[in-house]
């Protein structure tokens, strides 16, 4: 059985429009596969952000160590292997501030591991989680999505492609807060269950 790994953002609950694009993008892929959904909420869970400690406790092998590190990698651990179990990943996420919101770059940072997500070599960093494919739901209040000032969609797209996951699709409401925000709602409502086909 497939798994679809979907991560949200949005700091609102029932009223995220990203939460509510991206969930609705899971269900259709989920009943058109079959698929087993793991569901992670980065705003619910506080996730750290990246100390000196908590680097080098990344960085160690779990064999060596410290109770200590193993405490303060535990996190990364867990994300870690929820992205190498899923076959698709699904991330709901806001555009706050023309970038990606606060957790979603701790998470970025806990899940890139030198030797687990991605390698040096002779030819630069090389991705370790291929044959995965990503899909984006976005929604902005102002900032169109494409824009020369959409700082998120474009880094997250490199981010995961730095990853290896170099399939990334995506569906945006954006400019919702201005004129015709629920007609632009429900297009993109429309757009995702088609991207989902």
């Amino acid at each position: 059985m497939s798994k679809i790994l979907h991560i949200t953002a949005s700091i609102r609950a029932d009223e995220s429009v990203s939460r509510d694009l991206s969930t609705r993008l899971v269900r259709s892929l989920a009943a058109r596969d079959g698929a087993e959904v793991i569901t992670r909420n980065l705003s619910a869970n506080d996730l750290p952000f990246v100390s000196a400690e908590r680097f080098g406790a990344n960085l160690t092998p779990a064999a060596e160590r410290t109770p200590e590190q193993q405490q303060l990698a535990a996190i990364a651990d867990e994300l870690i292997a929820e992205l190498q179990a899923a076959d698709t990943i699904v991330l709901g996420v806001p555009i706050y501030n023309f970038g990606v919101p606060a957790t979603v770059k701790a998470w970025a940072d806990l899940v890139a591991r030198a030797g687990t997500t991605f390698a040096y070599t002779a030819e630069g960093p090389k991705g370790l989680l291929t044959g995965k494919k990503a899909y984006l739901a976005i929604a902005s209040g102002g900032t169109p999505v494409g824009s020369d000032f959409d700082f998120m969609t474009p880094w997250l797209k490199f981010f995961l492609g730095f990853l290896g996951i170099e399939v990334v699709a995506h569906v945006a409401a954006d400019g919702i807060m201005g004129e015709g925000g629920e007609e632009k709602i429900e297009a993109a409502k429309d757009a995702a269950f088609k991207l989902a086909a």
